[in-house]
């Protein structure tokens, strides 16, 4: 990843340069990789019995 794309990533979240000390580069492309999976339409969520067999 390149310095762009990675800036590029942190304005597509929103982030600010303040926020950026916070965060590492690690978790800022975890945060931008789980952003893209918010519109994804699983075919099946688990309930809650699933959860409590697991």
């Amino acid at each position: 990843m390149t310095t762009p794309l990675f800036l590029l990533r942190c304005v597509q979240l929103g982030l600010s340069m303040a926020d950026l000390e916070m965060l590492s580069i690690g978790l800022i492309n975890d945060m931008y990789s789980e952003s893209r999976n918010d519109d994804y339409k699983y075919a099946e969520l688990a309930t809650q019995e699933d959860f409590d067999r697991f």
